[in-house]
């Protein structure tokens, strides 16, 4: 197999490892006394829904409501799917959500509440807090994105300008819950994912103030002032660790992103290439963890260290963007962008960088390729690899070069992926 194959292939083996066709019906429960409602939100949602379709017992009790991004949809018989906008919500994820507020309220200790978690639930599921308009919460959202903040982060933020995150929807239910979670954050923990629907809270309004200041966040002022009357106790915290909420929900995390790299790697042993994990939570600057692992790929290739060629570098996480330039392109376009200017023409190492949720950003591609020759072949065009890296532009540069990876949406989500093939 060409170097080109192989990158690809191994990213075919990640995602087939996070499908929820597969997965999700090993985690299903046992259908309770009265009935089953089905919610949930996240660009795996769909998916998720379908497999509990085909996989719940015909004669059981079953409905509910997920939302998932625009174009994201599958067609479903019992559980409704809506769209709606991400990474900025607006009124369709509301409307929807305060539908989902509205039956998991009306649920009995007898019924069931299946969740269904997956990344991208965080702007889906949105259901703005009182004296938050959806506006406000748009703009918020909107600096949120262009600020570089870690996701974490950005969703301490977000659950306290929420009615229904950050453990507030299983707050509101009397049923039992168990939430099925497809991680796409690093650390694997509940309540980072889709700001944590059914996860116990352990970030305050005070962190979500410090957060804004920190990054320079401009925000409405009532935003503003929503969460000064939480930091002074005057709105209600979002539910801790140890509430006596939790006792009857369990959160069941039920896709990883090491899955998906454990997976990439069995695909590269089997092809003879020597698989290398550098980890699944893999965070920063996404140019300036491009210039880490460069070094690190220069030096199997010139000295053989750590590991004898041909070896495959692979990684997980997520990696943020500050917005500098009017470019397009997301943080794996610019992780490659970044590494082409590092690397500047390398002999014999290739790389792919891809969201495993099939969007890189904001973009229509999951990612890109870098090869050898990509700097020689863009200067042949007239690109300046350095001058598009800080106009943000990744996206425009391996456009030109024919070299986005485009599979359209995966609908899952277990963060970036990434290799470097050091052949």
């Amino acid at each position: 197999m060409s170097p080109r194959e192989l990158l690809l292939g191994s990213f075919q083996a990640a995602l087939a490892a996070a499908d929820p066709l597969m997965i999700v019906p090993q985690h299903l429960p046992k259908p309770p006394r009265g009935r089953t409602l089905v919610v949930g939100a996240g660009k795996a949602a769909a998916a998720m829904a379908l497999a509990v379709e085909q996989n719940w017992p015909a004669e059981t009790p079953l409905d509910g409501l997920v939302i998932t991004r625009y174009q994201h949809g599958l067609l479903t018989n019992r559980i409704t799917v809506i769209e709606a906008g991400h990474p900025v919500p607006d009124e369709s994820g509301e409307k929807a959500a305060q539908e989902i507020f509205r039956r998991v309220k009306a649920l009995t200790p007898d019924d069931l509440l299946l969740v269904l978690v997956s990344g991208g639930g965080s702007s889906l599921l949105s259901l703005p807090a009182e004296g938050i308009s959806m506006s406000e919460l748009k703009a918020t959202t909107q600096e949120l994105l262009r600020c570089g903040a870690p996701i974490q982060d950005m969703n301490t933020v977000r659950k306290h300008l929420s009615a229904i995150q950050g453990g507030k929807l299983a707050a509101a239910c009397r049923a039992p819950v168990l939430a099925l979670v497809i991680s796409d954050v690093t650390g694997d923990d509940p309540t980072h994912i889709a700001s944590g629907p059914c996860a116990p809270d352990p970030t305050t309004y005070e962190d979500a103030l410090d957060i804004l200041k920190r990054f320079e966040v401009k925000t409405p002022r009532s935003v503003i002032e929503h969460l000064t009357r939480g930091a002074t106790g005057e709105n209600p915290e979002t539910p801790k660790p140890g509430s006596k909420i939790f006792k009857r929900v369990e959160n069941r995390v039920i896709a990883t992103a090491q899955q998906s790299l454990q997976a990439a790697a069995q695909f590269f042993i089997g092809h003879d290439i020597h698989p290398a994990i550098l980890g699944d939570s893999v965070t920063g600057e996404a140019r300036e963890v491009a210039k880490v692992y460069g070094a690190l790929a220069r030096e199997v290739k010139q000295h053989g260290l750590p590991w004898q060629p041909p070896v495959a570098l692979i990684s997980g996480g997520e990696c943020s963007v500050t917005v500098r330039g009017n470019g397009r392109g997301g943080r794996c376009a610019e992780f490659l962008l970044s590494l082409a200017v590092d690397l500047n023409g390398s002999d014999g190492i290739h790389a792919l960088a891809c969201d495993t949720d099939g969007i890189d950003g904001s973009e229509d591609n999951a990612g890109a390729i870098l090869t050898p020759d990509s700097l020689i072949r863009a200067e042949k065009k007239k690109l300046r690899a350095d001058r598009l890296l800080e106009n943000n532009d990744g996206y425009g540069f391996f456009s030109a070069l024919g070299d986005l990876v485009v599979t359209g949406p995966t609908r899952t989500n277990v963060n970036d992926y990434r290799v470097i093939l050091v052949v």
